[in-house]
């Protein structure tokens, strides 16, 4: 009887310690879907209604969608193959996931890795759906004119890149102005000093 009852709050500590776990991820999995969610209906609406280069002003020239196919990687780079970009992502995903799962400690940290993931995933579906990125979001910005590098308008881009591109700020936020911790002391000793 005695093993009986010691096996079943074994099996209540592990049910709980799978709950707190569970509970712990189920913000971050949700706004992962939502963005992921959000990022292919919002491709998809394009994808039905413009053109490519077909230009729709939302707000003008300043703010308008076109549609625009990227077959290389964020802001125009070309560093190799769509397979690349493919590939190179899933590596990177999966060490994401691995740092959403293993952090215990700050939230700021899980929820930047989860934007991050949320937005690499968006463009994996692109890549193996299509085999290339849909980007439509086209933002006009004042001009950029630094060292012969011009820029008159920002690269096209989608909620995806956004959720990325938002993961990577806060996550540097973090690391450059996180609270460093003390470092631990000793507690005083207790030896005694006697006269001779």
């Amino acid at each position: 009887m005695p093993g009986s009852v010691s096996s079943a709050r074994k099996r209540k500590r592990r049910l709980n310690l799978v709950g707190d776990y569970l509970r712990r991820l189920a913000f971050p999995f949700t706004l992962l879907a939502v963005i992921v969610i959000a990022d292919q209906l919002s491709k998809l609406w394009v994808l039905a209604n413009l053109e490519p280069g077909e230009i729709y002003p939302v707000f003008g020239s300043f703010f308008q969608l076109r549609l625009i196919y990227n077959i290389g990687g964020a802001m125009g780079t070309a560093l190799g193959s769509g397979t690349f970009y493919l590939i190179s992502s899933l590596i990177i995903l999966i060490a994401v996931f691995y740092l959403i799962i293993t952090n215990k400690d700050n939230l700021w940290t899980k929820y930047s890795l989860t934007l991050i993931a949320a937005g690499a995933i968006g463009n994996i579906i692109d890549r193996l759906r299509i085999g290339m990125v849909v980007d439509f979001l086209d933002v006009d910005i004042p001009d950029i004119d630094f060292l012969g590098f011009r820029l008159e308008r920002w690269w096209t881009f989608n909620i995806a890149d956004s959720a990325i591109s938002i993961g990577m700020i806060i996550l540097m936020l973090f690391i450059i102005f996180r609270p460093q911790k003390k470092p631990e002391t000793a507690p005083p000793s207790s030896i005694s000093v006697s006269d001779s």
